[in-house]
Protein backbone atom coordinates (compact mmCIF):
# COMPACT_ATOMS: atom_id res chain seq x y z
CA UNK A 1 0.00 0.00 0.00
CA UNK A 2 1.18 3.61 -0.66
CA UNK A 3 2.25 5.74 1.93
CA UNK A 4 3.35 9.27 0.07
CA UNK A 5 -0.68 11.07 -1.10
CA UNK A 6 -1.45 9.94 -5.17
CA UNK A 7 -4.44 10.30 -7.07
CA UNK A 8 -7.03 7.12 -7.32
CA UNK A 9 -10.24 6.79 -8.70
CA UNK A 10 -13.35 6.62 -6.40
CA UNK A 11 -16.33 4.72 -6.53
CA UNK A 12 -19.72 6.60 -4.60
CA UNK A 13 -21.75 4.07 -2.76
CA UNK A 14 -24.94 4.26 -0.57
CA UNK A 15 -22.96 1.85 1.59
CA UNK A 16 -19.94 1.98 3.92
CA UNK A 17 -17.32 -0.63 2.95
CA UNK A 18 -14.80 -1.61 6.57
CA UNK A 19 -11.64 -3.17 5.52
CA UNK A 20 -10.91 -6.79 4.85
CA UNK A 21 -14.57 -7.22 3.75
CA UNK A 22 -15.68 -8.72 0.58
CA UNK A 23 -17.68 -6.47 -1.61
CA UNK A 24 -19.55 -7.69 -5.35
CA UNK A 25 -20.64 -5.16 -7.42
CA UNK A 26 -22.52 -5.03 -10.75
CA UNK A 27 -20.91 -2.42 -12.76
CA UNK A 28 -23.18 -0.77 -15.83
CA UNK A 29 -23.02 3.07 -15.79
CA UNK A 30 -20.25 3.62 -18.63
CA UNK A 31 -18.02 5.93 -16.37
CA UNK A 32 -17.41 3.28 -13.71
CA UNK A 33 -16.79 0.47 -16.50
CA UNK A 34 -14.04 3.05 -17.77
CA UNK A 35 -12.92 3.17 -13.91
CA UNK A 36 -12.93 -0.71 -13.86
CA UNK A 37 -11.29 -1.11 -17.34
CA UNK A 38 -8.47 1.60 -16.23
CA UNK A 39 -7.99 -0.20 -12.71
CA UNK A 40 -7.51 -4.09 -14.57
CA UNK A 41 -4.63 -2.22 -16.89
CA UNK A 42 -2.78 -0.60 -13.28
CA UNK A 43 -2.79 -1.65 -10.08
CA UNK A 44 -6.81 -2.89 -9.41
CA UNK A 45 -7.16 -0.07 -6.49
CA UNK A 46 -9.75 1.98 -6.25
CA UNK A 47 -11.13 3.52 -3.52
CA UNK A 48 -15.00 3.03 -2.20
CA UNK A 49 -16.51 6.05 -0.44
CA UNK A 50 -20.05 6.48 1.02
CA UNK A 51 -21.75 8.96 -1.57
CA UNK A 52 -22.02 12.12 0.27
CA UNK A 53 -25.54 15.18 -0.14
CA UNK A 54 -22.84 17.46 -2.44
CA UNK A 55 -22.29 17.02 -6.33
CA UNK A 56 -19.31 17.77 -8.31
CA UNK A 57 -20.37 18.42 -12.56
CA UNK A 58 -23.81 17.01 -11.12
CA UNK A 59 -22.52 13.78 -10.02
CA UNK A 60 -22.91 12.84 -6.60
CA UNK A 61 -19.75 13.17 -4.51
CA UNK A 62 -17.92 10.91 -1.99
CA UNK A 63 -17.65 11.88 1.56
CA UNK A 64 -13.80 12.29 3.17
CA UNK A 65 -13.07 9.19 4.14
CA UNK A 66 -14.00 5.82 2.50
CA UNK A 67 -11.76 2.26 1.91
CA UNK A 68 -9.19 1.76 -0.63
CA UNK A 69 -10.47 -1.54 -2.51
CA UNK A 70 -9.02 -3.86 -4.71
CA UNK A 71 -10.36 -5.93 -7.70
CA UNK A 72 -10.21 -9.43 -7.46
CA UNK A 73 -11.86 -10.63 -10.07
CA UNK A 74 -13.82 -9.08 -13.22
CA UNK A 75 -15.99 -10.75 -15.93
CA UNK A 76 -18.22 -9.98 -18.75
CA UNK A 77 -21.96 -10.57 -17.86
CA UNK A 78 -23.44 -10.87 -21.37
CA UNK A 79 -23.02 -10.45 -25.21
CA UNK A 80 -23.79 -7.32 -24.98
CA UNK A 81 -21.17 -5.86 -22.79
CA UNK A 82 -23.08 -3.51 -20.65
CA UNK A 83 -22.36 -5.18 -17.17
CA UNK A 84 -19.41 -6.41 -15.57
CA UNK A 85 -19.47 -8.43 -12.56
CA UNK A 86 -16.47 -7.82 -10.24
CA UNK A 87 -15.06 -9.14 -6.92
CA UNK A 88 -13.37 -6.75 -4.69
CA UNK A 89 -11.87 -6.57 -0.79
CA UNK A 90 -11.65 -3.73 1.24
CA UNK A 91 -8.17 -2.78 2.19
CA UNK A 92 -7.08 0.60 3.98
CA UNK A 93 -8.77 3.84 4.95
CA UNK A 94 -7.76 6.76 3.53
CA UNK A 95 -8.65 10.33 3.83
CA UNK A 96 -9.27 12.45 0.36
CA UNK A 97 -7.53 15.51 0.65
CA UNK A 98 -8.74 17.34 -3.13
CA UNK A 99 -11.41 15.94 -5.15
CA UNK A 100 -10.16 16.15 -9.22
CA UNK A 101 -13.46 16.74 -10.74
CA UNK A 102 -14.93 14.53 -14.15
CA UNK A 103 -14.37 15.42 -17.47
CA UNK A 104 -18.04 15.90 -18.22
CA UNK A 105 -21.03 17.03 -16.47
CA UNK A 106 -24.17 14.52 -15.47
CA UNK A 107 -26.62 14.57 -18.65
CA UNK A 108 -30.01 16.09 -18.06
CA UNK A 109 -31.22 12.44 -19.68
CA UNK A 110 -28.15 10.34 -18.12
CA UNK A 111 -29.56 6.66 -18.90
CA UNK A 112 -27.17 4.53 -17.94
CA UNK A 113 -29.46 0.91 -17.87
CA UNK A 114 -29.83 0.82 -21.58
CA UNK A 115 -27.80 0.37 -25.12
CA UNK A 116 -28.94 3.90 -25.90
CA UNK A 117 -28.29 5.81 -22.95
CA UNK A 118 -24.63 4.07 -23.84
CA UNK A 119 -24.24 5.34 -26.91
CA UNK A 120 -25.68 8.27 -26.11
CA UNK A 121 -23.08 8.90 -23.32
CA UNK A 122 -20.05 7.81 -25.14
CA UNK A 123 -21.18 10.71 -27.57
CA UNK A 124 -21.19 13.39 -25.26
CA UNK A 125 -18.10 11.85 -23.46
CA UNK A 126 -16.27 12.36 -27.03
CA UNK A 127 -17.45 15.76 -27.19
CA UNK A 128 -15.76 16.38 -23.73
CA UNK A 129 -12.66 15.69 -24.72
CA UNK A 130 -12.41 11.86 -23.89
CA UNK A 131 -10.93 12.19 -20.23
CA UNK A 132 -11.76 10.37 -17.20
CA UNK A 133 -15.65 10.39 -16.60
CA UNK A 134 -15.74 9.00 -12.81
CA UNK A 135 -14.45 11.34 -10.08
CA UNK A 136 -10.84 10.92 -8.90
CA UNK A 137 -9.19 12.43 -5.60
CA UNK A 138 -6.04 12.91 -4.21
CA UNK A 139 -5.52 10.42 -0.90
CA UNK A 140 -3.63 9.48 1.97
CA UNK A 141 -3.92 6.58 4.13
CA UNK A 142 -4.99 6.72 7.70
CA UNK A 143 -2.44 4.51 9.48
CA UNK A 144 -3.77 1.12 11.04
CA UNK A 145 -5.23 0.91 14.79
CA UNK A 146 -2.15 0.38 16.65
CA UNK A 147 -4.20 -0.62 20.07
CA UNK A 148 -6.06 -4.02 20.36
CA UNK A 149 -9.80 -4.69 21.00
CA UNK A 150 -9.76 -6.04 24.51
CA UNK A 151 -12.52 -8.62 25.63
CA UNK A 152 -14.19 -6.69 28.21
CA UNK A 153 -14.03 -4.12 25.41
CA UNK A 154 -15.88 -6.74 22.86
CA UNK A 155 -18.31 -7.20 25.76
CA UNK A 156 -19.10 -3.78 26.24
CA UNK A 157 -20.33 -3.88 22.63
CA UNK A 158 -21.79 -7.28 22.34
CA UNK A 159 -24.11 -6.05 25.64
CA UNK A 160 -24.81 -2.87 23.94
CA UNK A 161 -25.90 -4.75 20.59
CA UNK A 162 -27.90 -7.09 22.77
CA UNK A 163 -29.81 -4.23 24.77
CA UNK A 164 -30.65 -2.63 21.39
CA UNK A 165 -32.37 -5.99 20.39
CA UNK A 166 -34.00 -6.25 23.43
CA UNK A 167 -35.94 -2.50 22.72
CA UNK A 168 -36.38 -3.51 18.83
CA UNK A 169 -37.99 -6.91 20.01
CA UNK A 170 -41.91 -7.56 20.19
CA UNK A 171 -43.32 -7.15 23.65
CA UNK A 172 -43.57 -10.66 25.62
CA UNK A 173 -40.21 -12.04 24.05
CA UNK A 174 -38.71 -14.11 26.85
CA UNK A 175 -35.54 -12.24 27.82
CA UNK A 176 -33.46 -15.78 28.27
CA UNK A 177 -34.65 -17.37 24.69
CA UNK A 178 -34.16 -13.73 23.40
CA UNK A 179 -30.66 -14.05 24.30
CA UNK A 180 -29.71 -17.49 23.53
CA UNK A 181 -31.25 -16.68 19.73
CA UNK A 182 -28.28 -13.53 19.89
CA UNK A 183 -25.91 -15.84 20.75
CA UNK A 184 -27.08 -18.01 17.73
CA UNK A 185 -26.91 -14.94 15.75
CA UNK A 186 -23.28 -13.77 16.75
CA UNK A 187 -22.30 -17.44 15.61
CA UNK A 188 -23.96 -17.35 12.78
CA UNK A 189 -21.98 -14.48 11.47
CA UNK A 190 -18.76 -15.91 13.06
CA UNK A 191 -18.62 -12.97 15.85
CA UNK A 192 -18.51 -15.33 18.91
CA UNK A 193 -14.81 -14.51 19.74
CA UNK A 194 -12.45 -14.40 22.83
CA UNK A 195 -9.90 -12.29 20.44
CA UNK A 196 -11.62 -9.50 19.15
CA UNK A 197 -10.25 -7.17 16.45
CA UNK A 198 -11.55 -4.35 14.30
CA UNK A 199 -12.49 -6.64 11.83
CA UNK A 200 -15.01 -8.25 14.83
CA UNK A 201 -16.22 -4.68 15.44
CA UNK A 202 -17.14 -3.23 12.34
CA UNK A 203 -19.20 -6.75 11.31
CA UNK A 204 -20.97 -5.75 14.39
CA UNK A 205 -21.99 -2.35 14.26
CA UNK A 206 -23.39 -3.25 10.63
CA UNK A 207 -25.52 -5.72 12.79
CA UNK A 208 -26.98 -3.05 14.53
CA UNK A 209 -26.58 -0.09 12.04
CA UNK A 210 -30.17 1.44 10.77
CA UNK A 211 -28.47 2.75 7.46
CA UNK A 212 -25.13 3.25 5.91
CA UNK A 213 -24.51 6.82 7.63
CA UNK A 214 -24.65 5.17 10.76
CA UNK A 215 -21.93 2.95 9.64
CA UNK A 216 -19.47 6.44 8.44
CA UNK A 217 -18.69 7.47 11.73
CA UNK A 218 -17.45 4.28 12.93
CA UNK A 219 -15.49 3.83 9.69
CA UNK A 220 -13.56 7.32 10.73
CA UNK A 221 -12.54 6.46 14.13
CA UNK A 222 -9.20 6.38 14.48
CA UNK A 223 -8.24 4.80 17.45
CA UNK A 224 -9.10 1.43 19.49
CA UNK A 225 -11.15 3.64 22.26
CA UNK A 226 -13.01 5.80 19.96
CA UNK A 227 -13.98 2.96 17.60
CA UNK A 228 -15.76 1.23 20.83
CA UNK A 229 -17.56 4.22 22.26
CA UNK A 230 -19.04 4.88 18.83
CA UNK A 231 -20.26 1.75 18.63
CA UNK A 232 -21.90 1.36 22.16
CA UNK A 233 -23.36 5.16 21.09
CA UNK A 234 -24.50 3.39 17.89
CA UNK A 235 -26.41 0.95 19.68
CA UNK A 236 -27.44 2.84 22.29
CA UNK A 237 -28.79 5.65 19.86
CA UNK A 238 -32.39 4.69 19.47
Amino acid sequence: MFVEPRTIPVFPLDLVLFPRQELPLTVFEPRYKQMVEDCMMGDKLFGVCLAGRDSIEGWRAPVRVGTMTKITSCRDEGLDGLRLNIGTVGRGRFRILELVPPCMEMPPDYDPASLEGHRRFAELHQKAGGGKAYIRARVEMIPEMDQSISVSQWKSMVDAWKRQAARRADRGVDPESLDMHLDMHLKQYYLATDTPTPEYVYSLAALGAGSPEDLQPILEADTAEDLVERVVSLMEAD
